[in-house]
């Protein structure tokens, strides 16, 4: 995949992450990188001082460094930053990072020599994926530590990921067919400046967290049924009164997946009541409101992957090499604290769904727990406490991380953004929300078979069959650990969202 730097779409990144494709960039923006490159060149030749380029890092920016001892300072830089801790992160997000990397390095700022891009493109290309640790990082002065255990293997150091084995870096290089690069002036801060850890755990928690909406509009829909809830609160004038987007596009879409359903119109008249819980009334305000958050985050983080984070900066117009802040990942920090809050609050509601159809006081008739031998068996009972603790995990990670700075670096980076562990939490927080959402799936199912010979809609009566073809339905009690699995890795997959046949919210604008 050729992407262009300063113009790469979300849809892009996502293929990267989902389907580890190769990139390469396109070859338009070289001169700008042999530019800049030029200008750092000569800086590293010169008296003048210029921070990171001939001059210690940090607290130490102070103590000038001689021109032969460049490369020196740059080799130490690296070793010195690879102090990350804690399990190394997945392939998929190693690679994100690098290509986001790749795209920074693109836009003709940081100068770097154009060979540092085509490591880069060759380790993304032959499958050599550096070992990140998976802490360390405080979200400013780049996301320091991680981002120099990438640069160490382009160095020949580390270590990496090749063909399924972890070896020093220097050797999956060589068995890749590559060769470790001497850093020049600046390389190696051009490489660990920046903010491209926190951005892709962000944009990997971005893309579980739109899905997980997606199919929560599909499951929300089925336990609507199953409790002969009421499809009135769909009515498409209620959404266009209020304006939000995600609100009117969440409305739609129940209502195109309820169409047909012969169980709503079994009760359309006579039916004593006059509302539905919160829950199913109000699904296409909340979820909806979430989707709005989550289209937020989304233009911060386009944005951010497009963007030149390290320091410092050469100027294009100018010429100028200028020491800045766009290391700082606040912008990063508050698009992961709002995606947290969509997911926790997407998962809150659901969890409610699935409480009120397991309880025979508000599920309009049906058995307690989904069980038809309720008392010797326990039915849906401890799946739905599940849901209930994974709720509440997610309601603890939700919390904002952004707000907690500390300073670091002997007070020189003294408010920092936090937004490595505020992005690395919504990987956790999108995998309890797809569990939630497995077992809302497995009970609202159980509670339309319940409602035979009425039939839901055919749209929903496919996603009933797809489970069905990997989850029996629940008699007597049985081992349902994997049951919720594999009801949960149906969501995981978006193949719940996907299978409908209807056109689901997007994403993008």
């Amino acid at each position: 995949m050729t992407l262009t730097p300063g113009t790469v779409t979300l849809s892009q990144l996502e293929q990267v992450f989902r389907e580890e494709r190769p990139v390469q960039l396109d070859p338009a923006c070289r001169p700008s990188v042999e530019e800049a490159h030029k200008r750092i060149a000569d800086a590293a030749a010169g008296e003048a001082a210029v921070y990171g380029v001939n001059t210690g890092f940090g607290k130490l920016a102070s103590v000038k460094i001689a021109t032969e001892d460049t490369a020196t300072l740059q080799r130490n830089l690296i070793l010195s930053h690879c102090c990350g801790v804690g399990p190394a992160i997945p392939r998929t997000l190693a690679r994100l990072m690098m290509v986001l990397k790749l795209l920074s390095l693109g836009r003709g700022a940081s100068g770097v020599r154009p060979e540092v891009i085509t490591l880069l493109e060759g380790m993304l290309s032959k499958g050599v994926t550096p070992v990140i640790p998976a802490q360390g990082s405080v979200g400013a002065s780049g996301d320091l530590a991680p981002l120099s255990h990438m640069a160490a293997v382009m160095m020949g150091a580390g270590e990496a990921e090749f063909g399924g084995d972890v070896m020093p870096g220097d050797a999956a290089l060589s068995k890749a067919g590559l060769q470790p690069i001497e850093l020049g002036p600046k390389e190696g801060l051009a490489l660990i400046n920046g903010t491209q850890f926190s951005t892709a755990f962000a944009l990997a928690g971005l893309f579980g967290a739109w899905q997980a909406a997606q199919s929560a509009l599909v499951t929300s829909a089925l336990t609507t049924d199953a409790i002969m809830g009421s499809t009135a609160p769909l009515q498409p004038e209620i959404h266009t009164l209020r304006g939000h987007r995600g609100q009117i596009e969440a409305g739609v879409t129940m209502r195109a997946l309820l169409n047909g359903s012969v169980i709503r119109e079994s009760h359309r008249d006579g039916d004593t009541r006059v509302q539905d819980p919160y829950c199913i009334r109000c699904q296409p305000q909340v979820v909806g409101a979430a989707m709005d958050v989550l289209r937020q985050a989304a233009t911060t983080l386009e944005i951010e992957a497009n963007a030149a984070t390290d320091n410092p900066l050469v100027l294009s117009e100018t010429g100028l090499i200028v020491s800045g802040g766009n290391f700082h990942a606040e912008p990063v920090g508050f698009a992961a604290d709002m995606i947290a809050l969509a997911v926790a609050e997407i998962g809150a509601i659901a969890q409610r769904r699935i409480a009120l159809i397991v309880d025979p006081v508000l599920s309009f008739d049906l058995p307690p727990f989904l069980t038809p031998n309720p008392g010797l068996n326990s039915g849906y009972m401890i799946a739905e406490v599940t849901t209930a603790a994974l709720m509440s995990e997610n309601k603890h990670l939700a919390n904002p991380c952004v707000t907690d700075s500390t300073p670091t670096s002997a007070n020189q980076e003294d408010h920092v953004s936090m937004a490595a562990h505020g992005a690395r939490r919504l990987g956790q927080m999108v995998a309890n929300l797809e569990r939630i959402l497995g077992v809302e799936l497995l009970c609202a199912t159980q509670g339309v078979e319940f409602r035979a010979p009425l039939p839901t809609s055919e749209t929903l009566q496919a996603m009933m069959a797809r489970l069905r073809a990997v989850v029996p339905a629940l008699g007597d009690d049985r081992y349902m650990a994997p049951e919720i699995e594999a009801a949960s890795a149906l969501i995981a997959s978006g193949e719940i969202a996907r299978g409908t046949g209807i056109a689901m919210p997007e994403l993008g604008t």
